[in-house]
């Protein structure tokens, strides 16, 4: 019987046009493109409309996923969907993905918050229903307008976040996709990166926005991302230059610059796109691989690494085989 998951296709959206450093200069933030562009990486990022929802965009990447294999939404039997911007506070943005996709057939659907490690949260979870015999065929989601959270007056946030959706989808296989995968938090650090208001009795409470230790997220990142892509290699019985695609959080280039020198991963085994789209959050790696992807950068049986850390802090790695 198949016991494994194997990534059958994979999809990304990004809405509207690209809004570049200098468009936010010229929306009066105190900022340059210099600026930007040499302390993160960043040269763009796209903003989802008004009107668009984050259920818009993971629609349209689960859409061009499922195109892309010729599945409908009645061939998955499990969706998953990354996001800390849920359209509504029930029900679950996946169920919407359900019900706009076509799948009718009952198949369980939910959502999972772990911020930019969403993704892999997510993926993680589906490979064990994949193991488990639970789900034949899955589709998973990183998804997220982190726009809506943004204090456009605080140039150390405003500039690094943008909004996206990447969909991948994963089938059972007799050979391993998903090789091995390892989650972590530690609630102790929520304060570093967080949104800390609430919504009680219909209103906002505390600070709706975006709050960031940047020098402490920074030095996390580097020793997370380094330890948890060791802790996942080390499952897998492979050394680090085995890997033939490390597929990160798409964060800041100085972080991805940091952790593959201390991997001892070369840099053009890196797929960085952060300054196409900045940090969407749950939907960077689905994005990143997307791109990958797009590029004919991956060929099958290539080992590829994907690592992420988010607010909580919570950190993951998984490591598959293409």
């Amino acid at each position: 019987m198949k016991r494994f998951a194997r990534v059958a296709g994979v999809a990304g959206y990004l809405p509207g046009r690209p809004v570049t450093n200098d468009d936010l200069v010229a929306r009066g933030i105190n900022t340059s493109d210099e600026w930007i562009r040499t302390r993160t990486g960043i040269r763009q990022r796209h903003f989802a409309a008004s009107e668009e929802t984050t259920s818009d965009l993971a629609v349209a990447a689960a859409q061009a996923a499922l195109a892309e294999v010729g599945w409908t939404g009645n061939d998955l039997d499990l969706i998953v969907v990354a996001t800390t911007t849920p359209d509504m506070i029930f029900p679950s943005t996946a169920t919407i993905v359900q019900e706009r996709v076509g799948c009718t057939n009952g198949a369980p659907a939910f959502d999972v918050q772990a911020v930019c490690t969403g993704f892999v949260y997510a993926l993680a979870l589906a490979d064990q229903f994949v193991r488990l015999g639970e789900a034949q065929r899955a589709l998973v989601v990183g998804a997220d307008t982190f726009s809506r959270l943004l204090d456009f007056s605080d140039r150390t946030t405003c500039v690094l976040f943008g909004d996206g959706a990447g969909a991948v989808l994963l089938e059972a296989a007799d050979q391993p996709g998903v090789m091995a995968t390892r989650l972590h938090a530690d609630g102790r650090y929520r304060a570093a990166l967080c949104v800390p208001g609430q919504t009680a009795a219909g209103q906002v409470l505390g600070d709706p926005f975006v709050r960031m230790q940047g020098q402490t997220v920074f030095k996390f990142a580097v020793q997370a991302l380094v330890a948890v892509a060791e802790e996942v290699l080390a499952t897998a019985q492979l050394p680090a230059t085995a890997v033939d695609w490390w597929i990160p959080h798409q964060a800041n280039a100085r972080i991805l610059d940091a952790v593959a020198r201390r991997l001892g991963v070369t840099r053009e085994r890196v797929v960085e796109t952060v300054a196409l789209h900045g940090n969407t959050s749950a939907a960077s790696i689905p994005l990143a691989l997307a791109w990958a992807n797009s590029q004919g950068l991956l060929s099958r049986g290539d080992l590829v690494l994907l690592s992420a850390v988010g607010g909580g802090f919570t950190w993951g790695a998984a490591l598959l085989r293409w």
